[in-house]
């Protein structure tokens, strides 16, 4: 049984010598068809040593250039996220001109898009309006990129669609710290916050809420004037909800 083992370790072990020396002789369009076959069946990890070996070694070649952009997206299956956005950002800064740069800035986007919440938030859908959108804002600046550099290209129908989620996650934010300013008394931090969402985010949802704040702060500080305008705003634009803002026995949050 000994003898066995040897001889099927050594024969293991021969084998791996002949394949390393096979990969070693192997030219830059073997070493890309492989990795493309093992990023079809979903071995991303593989695909990545290829595609970096590739890199390597034939730094000049058509193949490493291809392998730029699909090492972006094996990153991103195989949950690398600072190594994708590095790659965007590596081709973005050297491919300026290459008609595939849309793809970079995509990836990019998507990248941070999906860095938002991991998934046992995901799971449990809690509520990122609490959480700073650093990530939902890198996001949102990669596809406003591609928007205004690439404005036919194939990504823009998607990238606008995941721009209007991310403009309602910046927007609800802002709600957020607004709404926190005001149960400390901070009615001039909450004002500052609301009328930042009000001008940056016009459409959100988030932007009704704002005005009952901007509402109720005016009353606050005593700047009836003001208050009274914001009502008319909230009128003109909410007349169906009108109503709330001229409930004044209940405190400010409980009408929100």
């Amino acid at each position: 049984m000994l003898l066995v083992a040897v001889l099927t370790a050594a024969l293991a072990a021969g084998c791996r010598s002949h394949r390393a020396s096979d990969d070693a002789k192997s030219g830059p369009e073997v070493i890309y068809q492989r990795s493309q076959k093992m990023m079809r069946t979903g071995d991303y990890g593989n695909a990545i040593k290829q595609l970096e070996a590739l890199q390597t070694r034939f730094p000049f070649s058509e193949a490493a250039r291809q392998a730029q952009l699909d090492l972006i997206y094996a990153y991103y299956k195989d949950h690398q996220t600072d190594p994708a956005v590095d790659a965007a950002e590596t081709f973005i800064r050297e491919n300026p001109t290459n008609p595939r740069t849309d793809y970079a800035y995509y990836m990019k986007g998507l990248v941070y898009f999906e860095r938002q919440a991991n998934f046992l938030e995901r799971y449990f859908h809690t509520d990122l309006s609490e959480r700073p959108p650093i990530n939902a804002r890198k996001s949102f600046d990669a596809f406003a990129a591609l928007l205004q550099k690439y404005p036919h290209s194939i990504y823009v129908a998607d990238s606008r669609q995941r721009m209007i989620f991310l403009r309602n996650r910046l927007a609800d934010f802002e709600l957020h710290v607004a709404r926190y300013y005001m149960r400390r008394g901070a009615y001039v931090g909450a004002l500052n916050r609301a009328k930042f969402c009000i001008e940056n985010y016009d459409g959100a949802p988030a932007v009704q809420g704002s005005i009952r704040i901007l509402i109720d702060a005016y009353r606050q500080l005593k700047m009836n004037d003001l208050a009274a305008n914001a009502e008319r705003v909230y009128a003109d634009n909410y007349p169906a909800n009108a109503r709330d803002v001229q409930v004044r026995k209940r405190r400010w949050w409980q009408i929100f």
